[in-house]
């Protein structure tokens, strides 16, 4: 049997797509995200840090939080992008396409300048390099907690959750 898509075999509301789209996005901005920013920082390639709990404007909540939050947001939008992809490979490809291109393309083009810093990392290759590793690993991550969510979601209804499983 061909597969017809994750969405005709995932029957989850909108509400429960948004909740379970927000926290895969910020589970995987706590876990994934900030992993890889630990990691490139380790090898010196970024003076970036993970985990910064200092307090950030407007509301001075602590920076790893806001980053979650915002990474939650993006989840949402990502769960609605990749929920009529056809097979897992294309459901990865453009779930790892859009994970890691749009939050990247937004940070540089629309918050950097709204928070007076160069546009797209000042075009240094290091800092544009370190945005799309970390934005490459928290798409990883969303993606694998959606799919891992919704597969946990069909087989209590009694459903194969699988593209693969269906030769898609």
């Amino acid at each position: 049997m061909l597969s017809r898509g994750y969405a005709s075999r995932i029957e989850i509301s909108r509400s429960g797509r948004v909740v379970a789209g927000f926290l895969a996005g910020f589970v995987a901005t706590i876990t994934f995200h900030q992993l890889m920013l630990t990691l490139l920082n380790e090898l010196g390639l970024t003076p970036r840090r993970a985990f910064v709990i200092a307090p950030i404007d407007p509301f001075g909540v602590p920076a790893i939080l806001s980053t979650a939050f915002w990474g939650g947001l993006w989840g949402v939008v990502l769960t609605f992008v990749i929920q009529e992809k056809y097979s897992a490979a294309r459901y990865w490809f453009w779930a790892l396409l859009f994970g890691t291109l749009a939050p990247t393309l937004v940070n540089w083009f629309v918050v950097s300048p709204l928070k007076s810093d160069p546009m797209a990392g000042g075009w240094r290759i290091p800092t544009m390099v370190t945005t799309v590793l970390v934005n490459a690993a928290w798409a990883t991550g969303t993606t694998l907690l959606l799919r891992l969510w919704f597969s946990r979601r069909t087989r209590a209804c009694g459903r194969n959750s699988d593209p693969a499983a269906d030769g898609g």
